[in-house]
């Protein structure tokens, strides 16, 4: 079978009940699913520069309950490490894609890695990386 990463936007979607991915996303073996521990440090770094930006107590309440959210969701999905093959993938990356930011190198490398498909509606982002499968499920 083959294994899908999710990238950020398809993970939020997810998360927020979108029905075309949420539809996908539960027909889809969970052991098909992945996400890069590289998108849940994104993620956790988000939700905690919310709560550090909170200006009002309901704002600070929402962003809390929102980091609770996102870890109670990645308890139920598969981390993959950034290891020592995947930054090997992602320094040659970093060599030939100047231009893609950092994070989204190191979802590539990772994805890369294990043979698997990145899930994102960003495909332009990732279309210059060779062997790199994409799927968009939005």
């Amino acid at each position: 079978m083959p294994l899908y990463v999710l990238d950020t936007d398809h993970l939020s979607l997810v998360q927020r009940g979108d029905p075309k991915v949420s539809l996908k996303y539960f027909n889809t073996p969970a052991s098909d699913l992945v996400a890069s521990v590289i998108r849940y440090e994104e993620q956790v770094r988000g939700r905690l520069a919310r709560i550090s930006q909170a200006k009002t107590p309901q704002l600070k309440c929402e962003a809390y309950y929102w980091l609770c959210q996102t870890q109670q969701f990645y308890c139920g999905l598969r981390l993959l490490e950034f290891n020592v093959t995947a930054e090997q993938i992602y320094q040659t990356l970093r060599q030939s894609h100047r231009r893609l930011g950092r994070m989204d190198l190191q979802i590539a490398a990772t994805a890369l890695s294990v043979n698997a498909a990145v899930v994102t509606r960003n495909t332009q982002d990732f279309n210059d990386i060779a062997n790199l499968r994409l799927e968009n499920w939005a």
